[in-house]
């Protein structure tokens, strides 16, 4: 082997030796969380959650008595390309007797792959959270109403 080729194979090897894969996205930054206070018992607000989510055509992916909710708005495409939508986790937390913190975290999602990933919603970074201020209004009305 001449002296070139040796170079050219060690070069070669250095990709392999320090290895392909990428590490996980952090995404830790990438919810944005809203909160408020209900005037209403646990179980009402619970109730009123459902309702909300139900109203809004949102998909309750996830109902937990104990007051967790996960939900998913339907998918869409920007430019027709790229499906994306927005996932809600719901945290209801009994305040008093009479009053319920709804904490909802809302995290944007798009569906895609990459060469080491099966296919699948992966979270990006949220930059609008009015649909999830909606919803939280919307709580607070059914409860008060």
């Amino acid at each position: 082997m001449t002296r070139y080729m040796k170079i050219a194979f060690v070069l070669a090897l250095i990709p392999v030796a320090a290895g392909c894969a990428t590490a996980a996205r952090d995404t830790t930054s990438f919810a944005m969380v809203d909160e408020t206070t209900v005037n209403a018992p646990f179980e009402d607000t619970w109730q009123h959650t459902k309702t909300v989510f139900r109203e809004r055509d949102i998909i309750l992916n996830t109902r937990d008595k104990r007051g967790f909710f996960v939900a998913f708005t339907s998918e869409s495409r920007n430019l027709l390309f790229v499906p994306h939508r927005m996932k809600y986790t719901v945290q209801l937390e009994e305040v008093s007797a009479s009053a319920t913190r709804v904490r909802m975290e809302s995290v944007k999602q798009v569906y895609g792959v990459s060469l080491l990933t099966y296919p699948d919603w992966h979270d990006r970074q949220t930059t609008d959270n009015a649909e999830a201020l909606e919803i939280l209004e919307s709580i607070a009305a059914k409860a008060g109403a």
